[in-house]
This record gives structure tokens, sequence and C-alpha cells, in this order.
């Protein structure tokens, strides 16, 4: 058991519940164990902390009315994410065409209001965790979340690469950041090696020693 992550877990929860509606404070008590599984398994070992997540985080929708997300992430930056976690069981196979268009209407509204949202599937979340976490720091990086602090000491080229990434699963080669920002690959190269010297990046060798490809230092923030 990982005691670092209940105790944040049971904290968040804990201050989540002072603050809430009376119909907040009931989903906080019926809180899923498939959320508690996605901060378990993709956001802790990616984020390392739980600073600035809102579980059951209310959310008025243009009718006036409450809707609720799994979790609101609200750094003090100018920016706003939330995250969802979905399971495929009965609520999808036999939702209504009604409950299906006011779901995507909802996810446009939230769009449109200026929200980030991020979507997981319980099952990649138990099954691939590794790739989960691997689309949250790309998400991150993109939006100007985690990153934004180390960001201001990256060049234009570093920052080039790190967005990058997001296109390529979290990996790439020196020749392809090379032809997809119309560099050398000897400055693509030498970009991705500066990256990894601040561990953002690690490196993945041949047998040889050569590098051959980059990819993503999780829990490197």
């Amino acid at each position: 058991m990982d005691n670092g992550f209940e105790l944040a877990y049971e904290q968040m929860m804990e201050s989540a519940a002072k603050s809430s509606s009376e119909e907040r404070k009931r989903r906080l008590t019926e809180h899923d164990q498939a959320e508690k599984h996605f901060l378990k398994n993709v956001w802790w070992p990616a984020v390392g902390s739980l600073d600035f997540l809102h579980p059951e985080y209310e959310l008025e929708d243009l009718k006036g009315g409450a809707r609720f997300a799994d979790f609101a992430y609200l750094p003090p930056l100018p920016y706003r994410l939330l995250i969802e976690i979905d399971g495929y069981g009965p609520h999808w196979r036999d939702v209504s065409r009604w409950r299906f268009a006011d779901d995507l209407q909802r996810q446009n509204h939230l769009l449109i209001d200026g929200w980030h949202l991020l979507r997981f599937a319980y099952d990649e979340v138990s099954e691939k965790p590794r790739r989960c976490q691997q689309t949250l720091l790309m998400a991150l990086a993109k939006w100007g979340g985690i990153t934004r602090g180390i960001e201001t000491n990256l060049d234009v080229y570093e920052r080039a690469i790190l967005h990058l990434m997001q296109q390529h699963w979290g990996e790439i080669t020196p020749t392809a950041a090379a032809e997809k920002l119309g560099i050398t690959r000897k400055t693509a190269a030498l970009k991705l090696q500066l990256l990894s010297s601040k561990r953002i990046l690690q490196t993945k060798k041949s047998v040889t020693g050569r590098a051959m490809r980059y990819s993503l230092v999780l829990n490197n923030m």
C-alpha cells in the first residue's frame, strides 16, 4: 500500500467535503472506486501529488442546473481541466438516444465555456495505466499545466518537441522530430539530449548503446 497516496487521498476528500453542497457531499460519500483507481494508477505516478484536484466538482449548466465532473484540476494558472472516467457497463450499453445526445451537448458546453476535458475508459486505466499516464502528461504539457514552470527554461525548439510528442504517444526519434519541425537531425538530437539532461525526457537506447528514441519521464515535474 502506498501510504503517501492514501494520506493525500484522504486529505483531498476531507477538504472537498468541508465546502460542498448537500448533493456533492452525497456524491463524495458514494465516490466510485473507478475514480480512486484512476488517481492511484494514473495521476499519482505521473504527477506525484493530488494538489489542486477537486473530486465530484460541481458545475452549472446553461439551464442553471447542477452537473458534476469526476475531477477538476485547478492550479493557480489561467488553466482549467476536467477529468472523467467512464466504465463500459449498462450505463453506456443501454443509454437512451436522448441521454446520449445530452452527454454530447454537455461536453460541448464545457468546451465552449473554456474547459479542457480528458476522458479515460476504466478498462484502459486498469490495463494500460502507462499509456494513460503519457496521455495525461502530454495534455498538461500542451495546455500549460504542470509543465508551465519548466517551460520558462526551455527554448522554442525544446517546447516544440515537448508539444510534438503528443502526436507520437509520448515517444519520438531525432529523425521524426527533425522532419516534423523542419530542422536538421543534428539539431533535433541536440535538443532531445538537452531535454533528457533536464530530466524531462528519458533516452531509450539500442543494444549498441546508441540513443534511438526519447520518451516522457513520468513524475518528473
